[in-house]
This record gives structure tokens, C-alpha cells and sequence, in this order.
């Protein structure tokens, strides 16, 4: 019998197991044994928590949004102007917690695996969600809704597809390169409204 307290950090440790699987592989097909290996408990034990491997990798990519949400939100908190909410949650895609071989692999397989999975796929889309929430939390003040709708998008956009170029490449990943592409493309967005206005008149 498990001793009280040990479930949480065995949970932990097979999800911690699970993203270092996926990373490794570079997909979804690894086995509950190799998993539980790696976590240092049986393979039983890994059935006990899970059940399934299905409800693992669930349980995996719902950590993965947690500590997303729970490091964007305190960004969030941090941040002193509308601009800076929006820089915050571009940091926070790609800083060293985020932006890491590991997760990048990680990420990407569910999305892949997406294609397949209804359960994988509602996850993806309260991240999408969350995503678009947390920009326009800035863009609203900076742009007008259709702009900001569409700026927020774009940025999202922008952020998907440097994870899966960065998956697609070896060595370690390039946050500030990352970091500076979708800024440039925000402030591309925002110096053409601005002009617009001037050019209007408008205040």
C-alpha cells in the first residue's frame, strides 16, 4: 500500500516521466512501462493512478496548461500598461520554463495526436482560448475589437508555428529570437494603426 502523501508527487513524477518520454521519442508512442521507468514506480502502480495510457497523457497536457495559465497570469499581474500585458504573455510562451525541448516535443505531439483525440483536442482549444483571452487583455485597449481580434490571432499564430519550427530543429531553442519575431510583427500591427489614425486625424 502507497504511504499517505506519496500519490500527488507519483502523479508527478509519471506526468514529469511522460514529457521526457515524448521529448526523447519525438511522439505520443511510448508505453506505460517505459513511462513508469522512468518515474522510478511499477507499471502497476502507473495503472493504478492513470488507468489508461490515454488518461495519462491527458493528465500530462492538462499539467502543461496549468503551469502555463498559472505563469501567465502572474505576468499578467506584473505588468503595468495594456503594451506590457501583451509583451507578458509573449515572454511567458517562450521562457525557459515554457520554451524547452522537452515540452516544445511535447506540445507538438498533442497537437498531432489532436487530430485523433476529441479529449486532446477540447484541451488545445481552452488553450487557444486562454491564448486569445490573455492578448486581447491588452490589445483591446491598443486597437480596435476587429484589429485587436485580428492582431491576437496573429500573434498566436505566430507562436504556434515557432514551436513546431523549433521542434523541427536540434539544439537548444532560441527564446530571444522567438521573443523578438513576434514582438516586431505586434509592433508592425500597432505602428499601423497608429499611422492610420495620424493620417485620419484622429486622436
Amino acid at each position: 500500500m502507497p504511504k499517505v502523501g506519496m500519490e500527488p508527487l507519483r502523479r508527478r513524477a509519471l506526468i514529469d516521466a511522460t514529457i521526457s518520454a515524448i521529448g526523447e521519442r519525438g511522439s505520443l508512442d511510448v508505453t506505460m512501462s517505459e513511462i513508469a521507468g522512468r518515474a522510478g514506480v511499477s507499471s502497476a502502480l502507473a495503472h493504478h493512478y492513470f488507468g489508461a495510457k490515454d488518461e495519462l497523457l491527458q493528465a500530462t497536457m492538462r499539467h502543461l496548461l496549468a503551469e502555463l495559465n498559472a505563469d501567465t497570469r502572474k505576468a499578467l499581474n506584473s505588468a503595468q500598461t495594456p503594451r506590457g500585458r501583451i509583451s507578458a504573455v509573449i515572454a511567458v510562451s517562450f521562457s525557459d520554463k515554457q520554451f524547452q525541448p522537452e515540452t516544445i516535443a511535447a506540445w507538438l505531439s498533442f497537437y498531432v495526436e489532436a487530430q485523433k483525440s476529441m479529449a486532446l483536442r477540447r484541451l488545445l482549444r481552452v488553450y487557444a482560448r486562454r491564448l486569445h483571452s490573455n492578448l486581447m487583455s491588452g490589445l483591446a485597449d491598443l486597437l480596435p475589437r476587429s484589429a485587436a481580434d485580428h492582431a491576437a490571432e496573429g500573434i498566436a499564430a505566430l507562436i504556434d508555428g515557432l514551436y513546431i519550427r523549433r521542434a523541427l530543429k536540434d539544439g537548444t531553442p532560441n527564446a530571444a529570437s522567438a521573443v523578438g519575431l513576434v514582438e516586431d510583427y505586434l509592433e508592425t500591427r500597432l505602428s499601423g494603426f497608429r499611422a492610420g489614425k495620424h493620417r485620419s486625424g484622429g486622436k
